[in-house]
């Protein structure tokens, strides 16, 4: 009879030691299910604020304005056609229903437009903004055009899909058309090789910062061009200072008579919207979008040119 009991004892011990354990295996589960039920309707509910980041962005855009510059603090501001500033709405951490959102504007017309620039603004922009030694600048400049021209006949330092895009491990034909996307410079030659030149270095800017393929023409904005853009452009030292100079005091309204260089105007119609949904204190969601101004529309409003939400 002792044994009987003691072998029941166990039995139970084992079953109870199971119980427990599938006990804690659902309780685990669960927790993890809350949790990925919990992570997903964050991330729903962050885009959701990065979309009203969007429109309270494009709120700006569309107001009556003729003139955009930086303010001291760097942030794109809108001015009347009298050159009197225009009231910034927030942009930092502004408090919504769920959480908080975030955006910044810039003017996409303070880039270099790839389609539309001429060889030697692009290898002043490689050399002065990049840094990049002349042969890599003469393989990219020369590719870039390849890759945007109808045919499949190379430069001296360029590519085409038969002699070099197709012998890749991942083979590919070159575009023979403007570019629709800047990420198409990683995959031309000589970007393709070096992606830190679209990425960037912590000392150097790269492509992704400087360049565009969606404002209307080779016109950049004096009112927000970069010292990079303007040395592009063929401005020198003391014309670049002078220009940062003056619109931080008020926006140019006409170019100034002694610039001499083409491609440069005052006004945009393009611009560039970065946008962040915070949930609890953490970026869940952001968008990117390019969108442009048409003149004259009634009601005012914006087309959608590019937009990018990564998950």
């Amino acid at each position: 009879m002792r044994a009987e009991r003691g072998f029941a004892l166990i039995v139970v011990l084992l079953v109870m030691a199971i119980v427990g354990v599938v006990g804690a295996e659902f309780a685990y589960s669960m927790r993890l299910e809350a949790t990925a039920v919990r992570a997903y309707k964050d991330r729903i509910l962050a885009s959701h604020l990065a979309e009203a980041a969007f429109a309270q962005a494009v709120r700006e855009i569309v107001a009556e304005s003729s003139y955009v510059t930086f303010d001291e603090h760097g942030l794109l501001t809108f001015y009347r056609q009298d050159r009197l500033p225009l009231p910034q709405l927030p942009r930092e951490k502004v408090d919504f229903e769920g959480g908080q959102y975030s955006y910044r504007i810039t003017d996409e017309e303070a880039r270099i437009n790839l389609n539309a620039s001429p060889p030697d603004r692009v290898d002043r922009l490689l050399q002065f903004c990049l840094g990049l030694d002349k042969s890599v600048r003469d393989v990219i400049g020369d590719s870039l055009q390849d890759w945007r021209d109808p045919n499949e006949e190379h430069r001296l330092n360029g590519a085409e899909s038969d002699d070099f895009y197709l012998k890749l491990p991942l083979p590919y034909r070159a575009h023979n058309a403007n570019l629709e996307s800047t990420t198409e410079l990683l995959q031309i030659h000589g970007v393709l090789e070096t992606p830190a030149i679209f990425w960037g270095t912590p000392e150097r800017p790269g492509l992704v910062d400087v360049v565009t393929v969606k404002t209307p023409g080779q016109t950049v904005n004096l009112n927000t061009a970069t010292p990079c853009a303007m040395q592009a452009l063929g401005l020198s030292d003391a014309k670049i200072s002078e220009v940062m100079q003056q619109r931080h005091l008020a926006p140019y309204a006409t170019l100034p008579s002694n610039l001499g260089v083409s491609g440069v105007g005052v006004t945009t119609q393009t611009f560039r919207i970065e946008a962040q949904g915070i949930v609890g204190g953490r970026v869940d969601a952001r968008l990117t979008a390019i969108v442009q101004k048409p003149a004259n529309a009634t009601p005012p409003t914006v087309q959608i040119l590019e937009w990018s939400s990564p998950r």
